[in-house]
């Protein structure tokens, strides 16, 4: 039995298929439903869990070489959320890009983890160094 890390199975086994350059993505809970990727809904009610605490909990056994979000999340929320995201992101080069251009790099992620988040553009794609 799992005492630590990510103890949800589902999660644990898509980790483990994701490799050098592959993406994954982390998505608020209004995100598209791709019904050709892998999805593991861990949304419970309105931000539980976050996309931040996913992003957390990935990253301490992650190794992410790079973020993709979309731009309109920097214009649609406050200061305060943008600088979270950004505090837990460190060192780790974010781009952003339009939300129709995000959209097309969905179907190539290995797969997507949907969230209870209700940050407007909070999703992000992961990629794998």
């Amino acid at each position: 039995m799992l005492k630590n890390g990510i103890l949800n199975p589902a999660i644990n086994s898509l980790l483990s298929r994701v490799r050098h350059t592959n993406t994954l993505v982390i998505a608020d809970r209004g995100f598209p439903c791709w019904p050709q990727i892998e999805t593991v809904d861990i949304s419970l009610v309105d931000d539980l869990p976050r996309v931040l605490e996913v992003f957390k909990a990935i990253q301490a056994n992650f190794v992410i070489g790079k973020i993709v979000m979309a731009e309109e999340f920097r214009r649609v929320n406050d200061l305060h959320t943008v600088h979270s995201f950004e505090q837990c992101f460190g060192e780790i080069p974010v781009t952003f890009e339009p939300h129709a251009q995000f959209k097309l790099r969905v179907p190539l992620a290995i797969g997507l983890i949907r969230t209870g988040d209700t940050v407007q553009y909070a999703n992000m794609i992961l990629e794998s160094a």
